[in-house]
């Protein structure tokens, strides 16, 4: 199986892509979606989205897993993410595939072990867990993190044979 992880974000939003085969991790590719802050929101959010496209028609994974926003300080600045984070959740839907949400204290626990991790032990973390991948970014880090998570529950519904609709 095919996970895409996404880690949205206006500015920049992070993917990337692992195989799961059993309790096996393999990674194939990670990225960042940017989008020019010069651009009017609606712009960007189009542009979000047809980065999006491309890149599922590209890998054609078989389930998403996406971040879920968290609440700043900044109102402004959750509205937009929560923006950007709809035009993930749309794409991936649109494409048919079943997408999982994840809270981020629920993936730094599942990848380090303690909710409060910091972006540099979840980088860590990753690379040991997907030896030889070469991460480009912090937002591409929680990205397989968050696909990592995906393939984790899912491999324990699997093996309770209950898989559980994300």
């Amino acid at each position: 199986m095919i996970i895409l992880g996404l880690d949205p974000g206006l500015g920049t939003t992070g993917w990337g892509l692992i195989r799961a085969e059993g309790n096996r991790l393999s990674h194939l590719a990670n990225g960042q979606i940017r989008t020019d802050s010069n651009a009017a929101l609606p712009t960007r959010l189009v542009a979000l989205d047809a980065a999006l496209a491309t890149l599922i028609a590209a890998h054609n994974p078989d389930e998403a897993a996406v971040e879920e926003v968290f609440v700043n300080a900044n109102p402004q600045s959750t509205l937009k993410l929560g923006q950007a984070r709809g035009v993930v959740l749309l794409g991936a839907a649109r494409s048919g595939m079943p997408v999982g949400e994840y809270a981020a204290r629920l993936v730094k626990k599942s990848v380090v072990g303690v909710g409060n991790a910091s972006k540099e032990q979840v980088h860590a973390m990753v690379s040991r867990l997907l030896p030889g991948a070469a991460i480009s970014g912090a937002d591409a880090a929680d990205a397989l993190a968050v696909a990592i998570t995906h393939a984790h529950m899912g491999h324990s519904a699997r093996q309770i044979g209950t898989r559980q609709r994300l």
